[in-house]
């Protein structure tokens, strides 16, 4: 037996969504190590998401890049058929995309709140649903869902994106409780500070509050989250399901 076939995600295909960049392409790239075949999905930077894929291909992977709005139902429904017909039916579903329109509640108009509730949580919803059709049938699938130390501790300024993380751990939740029985497990990873794209624009003062408030002194990588999301995909932890896996150098802590 090959090396290849040795790999524990061999002949599973994996979609990342927001998977261009950061948190999701390192999480594409670190599945695919684990023998997976990759769906990298993209809202608008088609340049990044062609880094990505060929950063997957050049590990032996099969890898497409689909560009799609996941918070829209017809962009999902188009991104699974063109998934199921070039690769093959998902097996692993990360849901990574997200974004962020931080104000004071007072300051926060409908569409704020919305457009993060929709891209965050929304589409995690529809990714989801999609992904589960072929699970249940195979009897075998994994989900991670991206979620945030803001679900729990509902932070100043971001009412919208606290609400939207909050409520992807509860999807998760109900995600795990009706699906145990098939076989197919659902958890979450709560990411702590991480250098991204999305934290590149923090002042000086923004980022020593950070560091401050993160025990182990220091930020987060990408490859820090794509490490525990590849280990709730692997065959070790088949199982563990409804669980919300902190990765924040011990920011959130629970008794």
């Amino acid at each position: 037996m090959s090396d290849e076939q040795h790999l524990p995600l061999t002949g599973k295909v994996a979609l990342v969504t927001g998977s261009s960049q950061g948190i999701g392409r390192a999480t594409a790239q670190r599945l695919a190590q684990a023998g997976a075949d990759i769906v990298i999905n993209f809202r608008s930077n088609a340049n990044a998401a062609a880094e990505t894929r060929a950063s997957i291909e050049g590990l032996g992977r099969r890898c497409i890049a689909v560009q799609a709005d996941v918070s829209q139902e017809e962009e999902v429904t188009r991104l699974f058929a063109e998934t199921n017909q070039a690769l093959g039916p998902v097996a692993i579903l990360v849901n990574n995309a997200g974004t962020t329109r931080d104000k004071l509640i007072l300051q926060m108009s409908l569409a704020d709140f919305e457009h993060v509730i929709n891209t965050n949580l929304i589409s995690a919803f529809l990714c989801t649903k999609a992904a589960l059709r072929h699970m249940m049938r195979a009897r075998w699938g994994r989900i991670v869902n991206v979620a945030s130390p803001a679900g729990l501790v509902g932070p100043a300024g971001q009412a919208n994106y606290g609400a939207s993380k909050a409520g992807i751990l509860a999807l998760t939740l109900s995600t795990a409780r009706e699906m145990a029985s098939r076989n197919i497990t659902a958890n979450a990873v709560a990411p702590g500070f991480v250098l991204t794209e999305l934290t590149s624009t923090l002042s000086e003062q923004q980022r020593k509050f950070m560091l401050d408030s993160t025990p182990m002194g220091r930020f987060g990588s990408a490859e820090d989250i794509a490490a525990a999301i590849g280990f709730l995909c692997s065959p070790e932890a088949s199982y563990i399901t409804g669980q919300i896996l902190g990765v924040d150098g011990g920011m959130v802590m629970h008794i």
